[in-house]
């Protein structure tokens, strides 16, 4: 009887330690998305006026895209800069589920 109890704790206790195992490598790629992502919109911070698309592949598996399109202000004139707002996605793998990261903002744009 004490070794069925036993046996079960510890059954128990395993798929503990697995799903806690399971959970910080997912923390682990979604922190290194989010910081991609981040990164992906540091390096466009001033973008051509006539816009970015590009995409990439990380050779961990993340799939990567950066897109802008002009913004539409209320008041323009000749002097004010041009505007972009711009989208980066980071999508990747995680088992059976997709996961994805969007990051959304404005940056300027300027003639090359």
């Amino acid at each position: 009887m004490a070794i069925s109890i036993l046996a079960l704790a510890l059954g128990a206790l395993y798929q503990a330690a697995g799903g806690a195992t399971r959970n910080v490598r997912v923390d682990e790629k979604y922190a290194y998305g989010v910081e991609l992502a981040r990164s992906l919109l540091a390096d466009n911070g001033g973008v051509p006026a006539s816009g970015v698309n590009i995409t990439g592949e990380t050779v961990d598996g993340f799939d990567w895209s950066v897109t802008t399109r002009p913004a539409v202000a209320g008041r323009s004139s000749d002097a004010a800069p041009v505007l972009h707002e711009i989208e980066v996605r980071v999508n990747w793998r995680d088992g059976g589920k997709r996961r994805e990261i969007v990051l959304n903002s404005v940056v300027e744009g300027y003639i090359p």
